[in-house]
């Protein structure tokens, strides 16, 4: 399905999967808001996506603590729709329920306002995770609002899956934005990013993104580059693939640091 502002996809899904596999990776889908998402088409939407690449290699699943293998899906904008309809498909009395079916999985809902947190609770959700890349944007971005967070996500049996982003600015799409630009202080904003996420020891750190260079968040190899009257962002005076490297040596250290909680 495509929105409003795309083409369908279901043809690349193969192509990734394959891509991915071959280098280790394992990929999971980010459910978009589409033309009446709620509890009956996310049931389908969900069937058909296990059922047509859940048998695929690398498609992701996330061991739960009980030791159970489920998929993962992260559920963009979630907060459009109400407690009630996301209940009937995410607890085990809803009407719609995908609990205990061989489509159950973990469902993550978009936290935006403070509020929301406990409507994801009530929703049925298994976990949160903040998006944006804005330090400050939202309640969920900001990173001094992540420690209430997790514990809040401890005390409720949920998930806790903090954003990070090297940095932001979409004023070429959205030129009335410029106050939410974040300058990438070669690096520093990143890290400091990623700094704050490992503080509060989340199971999961979601990176915000990998190429949208429309939002100055790519992280992948740059170089100088002008088409019209846009110039890209490059990375100088560090080398071309410097934030695929700052990703590397942070994911070693979570995995480190991981290892150091769990004993």
């Amino acid at each position: 399905m495509a929105d409003e502002n795309g083409e369908p996809t279901d043809d690349l899904v193969p192509i990734v999967l394959d891509y991915a596999h071959k280098y280790n990776l394992k990929v999971t889908f980010h459910i978009e808001p589409y033309k009446d998402r709620d509890d009956r088409s996310m049931y389908h939407n969900v069937k058909y996506i296990i059922d047509k690449y859940g048998s695929h290699p690398a498609f992701y699943r996330h061991k739960t603590s009980t030791g159970r293998l489920l998929p993962m899906f992260y559920v963009y904008d979630s907060y459009v729709t109400i407690p009630e309809i996301w209940a009937n498909l995410l607890t085990v009395s809803g009407s719609q329920s995908i609990r205990n079916t061989p489509y159950d999985a973990l469902f993550i809902a978009l936290l935006v306002e403070e509020r929301h947190k406990h409507d994801i609770h009530r929703s049925g959700f298994d976990g949160m995770y903040t998006y944006f890349a804005t330090n400050g944007f939202s309640y969920g971005s900001s990173h001094h609002n992540w420690a209430s967070l997790k514990a809040f996500c401890d005390s409720n049996n949920l998930m806790f899956i903090p954003s990070v982003g090297p940095g932001y600015i979409d004023t070429s799409i959205r030129p009335w934005n410029n106050h939410n630009t974040r300058n990438r202080v070669n690096g520093k904003y990143y890290e400091t990013a990623f700094s704050a996420a490992l503080l509060v020891r989340p199971e999961i750190i979601s990176i915000t993104s990998f190429n949208e260079w429309h939002e100055g968040t790519q992280i992948e190899k740059a170089v100088p580059k002008r088409t019209g009257q846009v110039v890209y962002l490059d990375y100088k005076p560090h080398k071309p693939n410097v934030y695929l490297e700052l990703t590397q040596k942070w994911s070693e250290k979570y995995r480190k640091e991981q290892e150091q909680w769990l004993m």
